[in-house]
């Protein structure tokens, strides 16, 4: 069966496929299909290496806007949440670490319960590549956090902050069960978002500190980000300040 591909039917596949994914998504496909046609010619399907011929996906850094809610949509998010609870005090606590200070999944996961200080209302995030960082703790957030450890966390023998609702009574195994609870409190909340993983809060909140008068500098911080290039790509929702930037086009109105 394979014997017959010939590299018009790689390049083919690939130019059918490709425009129906995202740039991150297509290049992971083109890499799964070179080592594809690896493994064929390995095993003596195919005679020539066929994985030359499959074409390159183009990504491009900072080519993508940040995909973001609205300050309502959020608050609709978190009025949705079933407070009276355990569970719902629970995501009501996640959802504000992601929204109000910007939490990736990982962090939330990793959380734990030595790592609020209540006397100097301080939360210390253990970030990417072992990074710590503190950070002050909004009242908000404090007091979510306080109501879920009081009245809604399990008796358990684990340090996390979030232990799972079903036995074992311990942490999330990962990241994907905060961007599933993220996803499904979306849902609830009938909110259509352009992405529904527990980094659309992050974006979020930078979207809304830029707008609010923040620089960039404060958003790097409060983010984290270990390169201010990860932080430059926020610029690009600030439309009125990128106007006066723009250049005049033929037969168009700024």
């Amino acid at each position: 069966m394979f014997a017959c591909l010939r590299a018009k039917d790689v390049i083919g596949f690939v130019q059918r496929h490709a425009p129906n994914l995202s740039p991150k998504s297509a290049a992971l496909m083109v890499t799964a299909l070179r080592n594809f046609l690896r493994y064929l010619q390995l095993r003596g399907d195919i005679a020539i290496d066929l994985s030359a011929c499959v074409p390159s996906v183009a990504t491009w850094q900072m080519s993508t806007l940040p995909k973001f809610l609205q300050p309502h949509q959020v608050q609709c998010v978190l009025d949705n949440c079933d407070r009276q609870t355990s569970q719902g005090q629970r995501n009501y606590a996640i959802l504000l670490l992601l929204a109000r200070l910007g939490f990736r999944a990982c962090e939330v996961v990793a959380l734990k319960l030595d790592d609020i200080n209540w006397d100097a209302a301080e939360i210390t995030v253990q970030g990417k590549g072992s990074r710590r960082a503190k950070l002050p703790l909004p009242h908000d957030v404090g007091e979510a956090l306080a109501i879920y450890l009081k009245q809604g966390r399990p008796s358990c023998t684990s340090r996390c902050v979030f232990i799972r609702l079903k036995a074992p009574r311990q942490g999330f195994a990962n990241s994907i069960a905060i961007s599933t609870l993220v996803a499904r409190a979306l849902k609830k909340a009938g909110v259509q978002a352009p992405y529904t993983g527990a980094h659309l809060f992050r974006h979020t909140l930078a979207t809304q500190m830029l707008r609010q008068g923040a620089s960039m500098e404060e958003i790097s911080q409060l983010l984290r980000h270990q390169s201010f290039n990860t932080t430059a790509i926020y610029a690009k929702v600030d439309l009125t300040a990128l106007r006066p930037l723009a250049q005049p086009w033929p037969g168009g109105d700024l």
